[in-house]
């Protein structure tokens, strides 16, 4: 089943117009569980309830408003946020173009994929050729959902992908912690750092190799319990970090490494070892027929 597109917009791009279609370039796969009635296995709803008046409001009694002190609040009615939205407009303006190198994945929120709508195939493969050529990636705002975004369009896999991103100051200062500054670091103990980080590593990311092995254990378990079938819980088995020597724990890490490279080795090596059934050797049989040969013709002498 193709991909539902979220709806449509237009890439600025100088004086070049885009047509394009966005569309989900990923959603989580984790599972989630619904509150039930313990006593009747019923599904709960959840309702508003005022702490100080001691009922339920619906949905007509609620207004939103703004913490501007501790429990004071200031209200808005819907028609103040709407026209507090951004500007409707589908046009993603290109503001600049910048190396991929150069955006720290700290700012990267969501992802989605973007497609030529009718009419701008030949400007979409333009813009992505060029993007890819040149190895820049592009800056812009859109306004999704009434809300004003910074996004971040890049080439990749032959197309165009955007990011949403979070502006600079909803990002988190990394300065205000520490980092272990006041910890010394030995050159050996670098070195095997190094070692064990090159044995670890590979040319390139396969996410088809990383599963999600709860959600697995969680799917099984309720297959088992659909079917009727008596479940034994068992606890997680816990495991806590012993605090041992840095470079005792690096060296026997390698050594670990190493064993398990040995292995496989090891398997071919007993498997080649591994004694055959018995067989007459060939230069034996071939001996044995010929002696077979000699007796005959000696016996034909004597008669």
């Amino acid at each position: 089943m193709p991909p539902h597109s979220l709806g449509s917009g237009t890439i600025s791009f100088g004086l070049v117009s885009i047509p394009v279609k966005m569309y989900t370039a990923a959603s989580a796969g984790g599972v989630s569980f619904n509150q039930l009635h313990a006593k009747c296995g019923n599904r709960l709803r959840q309702q508003m309830i005022c702490p100080v008046d001691n009922e339920v409001v619906d949905r007509s009694g609620i207004v939103k408003g703004y913490e501007f002190q501790k429990d004071q609040y200031v209200r808005f009615n819907d028609e103040e946020i709407k026209s507090l939205e951004g500007e409707a407009s589908k046009v993603i303006d290109i503001a600049e173009f910048v190396p991929l190198s150069t955006v720290d994945p700290i700012y990267f929120e969501k992802t989605y994929y973007l497609g030529p709508d009718k009419g701008g195939e030949k400007a979409y493969r333009l813009l992505a050729d060029a993007m890819a050529k040149t190895e820049r990636v592009a800056l812009a705002k859109f306004v999704m959902r009434g809300k004003e975004s910074l996004v971040l369009i890049r080439p990749a896999q032959h197309g165009l992908m955007l990011h949403t991103m979070y502006f600079a100051d909803e990002v988190r200062d990394f300065g205000e912690i520490g980092k272990g500054e006041s910890a010394s670091v030995k050159e050996n103990e670098l070195g095997l750092a190094e070692r064990l980080i090159d044995d670890l590593s590979h040319e390139e990311f396969k996410p088809e190799q990383y599963h999600d092995d709860y959600r697995q254990r969680v799917l099984d378990l309720v297959n088992s319990k659909v079917e009727g079938k008596e479940v034994t819980t068992v606890a997680p088995e816990v495991h806590r970090a012993q605090v041992i020597d840095l470079m005792d724990a690096l060296k026997q890490s390698l050594a670990k490494r190493a064993g398990s490279r040995a292995e496989t080795p090891a398997r071919k090596a007993e498997t080649a070892e591994a004694p055959m059934p018995k067989r007459p050797p060939v230069k034996a049989a071939k001996r044995a027929g010929e002696q077979e040969k000699v007796d005959k013709k000696a016996q034909a002498g004597r008669k």
